[in-house]
């Protein structure tokens, strides 16, 4: 197993980030990043083996991709704290996902991914099919298994902020023609893992809601003008020249964007003002969820930065969808939803921004 350190050329928080990249026993990548070199021994002691297998199929009436990968249905399922993959590894037990007794934030390949590199082409078929490649990678926030961006510090988030940022050079450098930082949040979502974490997928396609909000930011849309003319009726917060902000077209009750005043394509953009701004917002943003709903809020929160080679108009934003219209109350995606797209708000965007300005 040979390891490769690197210092990247960003500077988080006017420190330098160091990356660790490990290579595990099953042949699956980890990386570690932190304001610190990590030097430390690897615990002996076998890799969990990955679960591969998988492929892309396109509906032939809506023209969407979906991912076959019948190898996820056995995957990690609410373990024991004692079982937890994503703690660090302790001597004499058995490894977790991060073979190390320490870290400040990780990544890996995941165990059981719906992407990976070498994915086979599948048998003709009178469907249009491709071999599911690409990159599903987990990232651990902390070593410890509570907490949440709303509580993680602000080095913290601007740690993870540069993490995301060298994945999704790696994954466009790789061949990916989009990248997805994500994270569920809370039962309610279907969350297996309650350790902070989150996902990132590289895919070799670009799915229609990306490729549809491509066309409309070439074809002339400005979403950061567009915001600027709603006033303060919509803002909820600002920090390092970037807003959060209820949009006026949300389709969750109490749904979030955050997005620059001035329009980047994404992450890799950001100067350092404006990564500290982002930082804050997601910590920001999920704290007054928090307070509002009275309870830890389950919710979505994706990352929509430029397909590959498209940056030129694309205006990066982060999105958050919460699952819940009142505190004791799901907002379930029912039949109309699902079948039509066409999603029933039951809260005035204007209404949830009020309520959760108000909430800290």
């Amino acid at each position: 197993m040979t390891d490769h350190w690197q210092i990247l050329d960003r500077v988080a928080a006017g420190r330098e980030v160091h990356r660790r990249h490990h290579k595990k026993t099953d042949g699956r990548d980890l990386f570690l990043y932190g304001y610190a070199r990590h030097d430390a021994q690897r615990l002996p002691g076998e890799d969990l083996q990955s679960v591969q297998g998988s492929e892309l199929r396109r509906h032939p009436l809506l023209g969407e991709w979906s991912i076959y990968a019948a190898g996820r249905q056995n995957r990690t399922f609410k373990p024991s704290a004692a079982a937890n993959p994503l703690a660090p590894s302790t001597p004499g037990a058995p490894l977790t996902e991060i073979p190390f007794e320490a870290f400040e934030l990780a990544v890996f390949s995941n165990r059981f991914p719906s992407l990976f590199a070498g994915a086979a082409e599948p048998a003709p078929s009178e469907l249009e099919m491709h071999a599911a490649t690409g990159a599903c990678e987990v990232i651990v926030y902390a070593p410890e298994p509570d907490g949440s961006l709303a509580t993680l510090s602000q080095a913290r988030r601007r740690l993870l902020v540069e993490a995301w940022i060298d994945r999704y050079q790696a994954m466009f450098a790789a061949g990916a023609a989009f990248v997805l930082p994500f994270e569920n949040r809370g039962d309610e979502v279907g969350v297996t893992l309650h350790h902070p974490h989150g996902q990132i997928y590289g895919f070799p396609i670009v799915p229609r809601p990306q490729q549809s909000a491509a066309d409309a930011f070439e074809q002339g849309y400005d979403l950061a003008a567009d915001v600027k003319t709603w006033g303060n009726d919509y803002r909820i917060a600002e920090a390092g020249g970037l807003a959060s902000y209820a949009p006026r077209f949300a389709r969750f009750p109490y749904e979030v964007w955050i997005s620059a005043l001035e329009p980047v394509s994404g992450p890799w953009a950001f100067n350092e003002t404006q990564s500290d701004g982002f930082a804050h917002l997601l910590g920001d943003t999920v704290r007054r969820y928090d307070a509002y709903f009275g309870r830890e809020t389950p919710c979505m929160l994706s990352l929509h930065a430029a397909p590959y080679g498209r940056d030129g108009r694309f205006q990066f934003t982060a999105q958050f969808y919460p699952l819940l219209r009142a505190p004791d109350r799901v907002k379930y995606l029912a039949s109309v939803e699902q079948a039509t797209g066409v999603f029933t708000v039951d809260v005035m965007p204007r209404q949830a921004a009020d309520a959760l300005r108000g909430a800290l």
